[in-house]
């Protein structure tokens, strides 16, 4: 704890155990410590004492610990407010983090993180006291569900309630399936410009001759079928959010264009030599890694800055594997309400069968096998055999013949490092076989899974 003269730290909670646990917890001899068990007495102990740093749940009476954070910010801006949950959802996290909160941390978590995040706030206390920057109000919101409660996502949601509240382009990256599009509409859903319209383009999937039309409108005549004027998505989205999703398989030509909108928001439809202007906020995504799509000249690089305003990368499934289990009864739900009949529940091992499975294809693939074991179960419980997962898709290696082919080469190309390469080739054959399935694998070469691991 900070060495500086005594902080106050208030927790709290209606949990009188907790309470004791976390005072017990955090003494120190720089710290004294106050306790409530409700948000009414907490603001009068605010307005009265000189409170460095608030520790308080979601769940409160009177009133929430968002109000709670909402009124500490009116009183005393200094104030550190810190929440906690036992699961805190996608709109807590956000909502909290454009309040001013300092960090939200699950109740489970306590052992491990509050200690470390105290010394950290103390810490800026310290600062403060010979600064004290005002901090922007944040606005209370509406809701957008990103399910998952594991601290990769939570990093990203608290990424998501800071610049929503700009106005900066956001690049959102990630694997397939990660979840891209939800968060672009979190940022509108978060941001001063949520009662517009969110209009959203999927670059790769329109032609590249039409795709100039389709964002920046036509005149008629302009080329053959253009029967008539039409505007495009930048002025249909005056004052809105525009969703760019596949980026980087954006032609030349519809890039300087873009380029051009993001300089000064002006823009010229095709066959129009007329200057119009439009106020869009541009959210992008992509899979691809559009730093080496500069690098090969496919993606003009002063774009490519002009987008990376802000970057939030989406982690993949198989690191945040707290969140499978919540996610696959998210699906569960939606595909019982959708189909109008009784909701699946998942056994323990097939919670844990779900945890052990890489996901290639991330979220996306989650649903799917979900989806298809609704389709195909024959009772309300879901094993793992109940739960068929799909093989992912292999560019590479798909046959013995072709693996032994594969070896052969290596050791024509390279005989210093032959054996090495045909461990690793090897291993890599047998991960697409299985799969990604590292038991399996192992299994399949005689060998434990270090062994694989460390080939």
């Amino acid at each position: 704890m900070s060495d500086s003269q005594p902080q106050n730290i208030l927790l709290v909670d209606p949990d009188h155990d907790y309470l004791d646990w976390a005072t017990k917890h955090l003494e120190a001899p720089s710290v004294k410590i106050l306790r409530c068990d409700d948000a009414d007495k907490a603001l009068k102990v605010v307005k009265k004492a000189a409170i460095d740093v608030v520790i308080c749940d979601f769940k409160l009476e009177p009133f929430s610990g968002l109000d709670l954070l909402e009124k500490i910010r009116a009183t005393s801006s200094d104030t550190i407010v810190i929440l906690t949950a036992a699961f805190p959802t996608t709109g807590q996290i956000i909502e909290a983090t454009q309040q001013g909160a300092h960090e939200v941390l699950r109740k489970e978590a306590l052992a491990f993180e509050l200690r470390g995040v105290i010394e950290a706030a103390l810490q800026l206390v310290d600062q403060r006291r010979d600064s004290s920057p005002n901090e922007d109000e944040r606005q209370d919101v509406g809701k957008n569900a990103i399910i998952g409660i594991s601290r990769p996502l939570q990093d990203v949601l608290k990424v998501v309630g800071r610049v929503a509240q700009s106005d900066a382009p956001v690049l959102v990256t990630g694997e397939s399936g990660t979840g891209k599009e939800l968060v672009a509409k979190s940022i509108h859903d978060y941001s001063p410009r949520r009662h517009n319209e969110l209009l959203i383009i999927n670059c790769g999937a329109i032609p590249d001759n039409l795709l100039e039309s389709e964002l920046f409108g036509h005149e008629k005549g302009s080329f053959t079928g253009a029967m008539a004027r039409r505007a495009g998505r930048f002025e249909e989205c005056h004052e809105g959010t525009l969703f760019l999703d596949e980026v980087g398989d954006l032609p030349g030509s519809v890039q300087v264009k873009l380029l051009r909108v993001l300089q000064d928001g002006s823009f010229s439809r095709v066959g129009s030599n007329e200057v119009l202007k439009t106020d869009v906020r541009i959210v992008t995504a992509t899979n691809k890694d559009l730093a080496a799509e500069v690098t090969a000249g496919r993606f003009r690089e002063d774009l490519y800055y002009r987008l990376n305003v802000v970057e939030i990368t989406l982690p993949p499934l198989r690191h945040r594997q707290e969140d499978i289990p919540l996610l696959a009864e998210f699906f569960l739900d939606r595909i019982a309400r959708r189909n109008n009949q009784g909701r699946l529940q998942l056994s323990n091992e097939a919670v844990d069968y779900l945890k052990n499975h890489r996901w290639p294809g991330n979220v996306r693939e989650l649903e799917n096998t979900m989806t298809r074991a609704c389709a195909l179960a024959s009772n309300e419980l879901l094993l793992p055999d109940d739960i068929p997962l799909g093989r992912a898709p292999s560019a590479a290696v798909g046959t013995l013949d072709e693996a032994l082919q594969l070896l052969i080469d290596v050791f024509s190309r390279d005989g210093a490092n032959a054996i090495t390469r045909t461990q690793q080739e090897l291993v890599r054959f047998a991960l697409e076989q299985t799969g990604d399935n590292e038991d399996a694998a192992a299994h399949l070469l005689g060998a434990s899974v270090k062994e694989l691991r460390n080939s």
